[in-house]
């Protein structure tokens, strides 16, 4: 009954994606994760990531258009009970896929501190990051808060479902370049297919260039994590 719950939940995320398809500028993007958590003590993780995102809808039209792969490592430093810093590094393969288009490495610099109240658990996370291509390098602020639950019962166990649910607001800056505000919102539903193996779906809806002509973007996600 909670995998028919869930799925209905999933069919209506997809029903609101045809729905904003309305507004100008608008594009949909597909894009699967694959990654892997691995603890090298109680205080000290890795995370890797492998990711491919490519176009399945623009400028009114249905196509299919791969733009481009993402390779990433998180390093993580737990400060305290609830708290973490990390370390990100992130190579953007795109030109492989578009001659126009440019590669990206990226460094991300962040903080993550968690709560809980009864079985809803929140989050805030503030990341700085350097987008260095050839032609520039843009610097972005983000802060993003989060909250997730087990939709049957209080804990999460094998084969249960859970809920993710978060808003991001992201500011670009950099040298000879305007200010570029974006708004972020994102739900996943997952299972807990094993203690260490999980699935997600969802949908991340984006507002591009909030202060100029606004660009609409949705991304449908997939997701499997590995825990080592």
């Amino acid at each position: 009954m909670s995998f028919i719950n869930n799925y209905k939940l999933l069919i209506g995320l997809l029903l609101f994606s045809v729905f904003i398809r309305g507004q100008e500028n608008f594009t949909t993007f597909i894009e699967p994760r694959v990654a892997i958590n691995y603890n090298l003590s109680k205080l000290y993780s890795h995370n890797w990531s492998f990711a491919n995102r490519s176009t399945i809808y623009e400028s009114s039209e249905l196509e299919f258009n791969a733009l481009q792969l993402d390779f990433g490592h998180f390093s993580n430093f737990r400060i305290g009970g609830n708290q973490n810093l990390s370390l990100g590094l992130l190579f953007r393969y795109s030109e492989l896929f578009e001659l126009e288009s440019i590669n990206e490495f990226r460094i991300t610099e962040q903080y993550n501190i968690v709560s809980r109240s009864n079985k809803v658990r929140y989050g805030h996370r503030v990341r700085v990051e350097q987008r260095i291509t050839s032609l520039l390098t843009i610097h972005r602020f983000r802060y993003r808060f989060t909250l997730d639950m087990p939709l049957e019962g209080q804990n999460l166990d094998v084969g249960e479902s859970y809920f993710i649910g978060n808003t991001e607001t992201l500011l670009n800056a950099g040298k000879d370049l305007k200010p570029i505000y974006e708004q972020r919102f994102t739900a996943n539903f997952g299972w807990l297919l094993s203690s260490k193996t999980k699935l997600q779906f969802g949908l991340e809806y984006r507002l591009l260039n909030l202060t100029e002509t606004i660009q609409h973007r949705t991304l449908l996600l997939s997701s499997l994590n590995f825990s080592l």
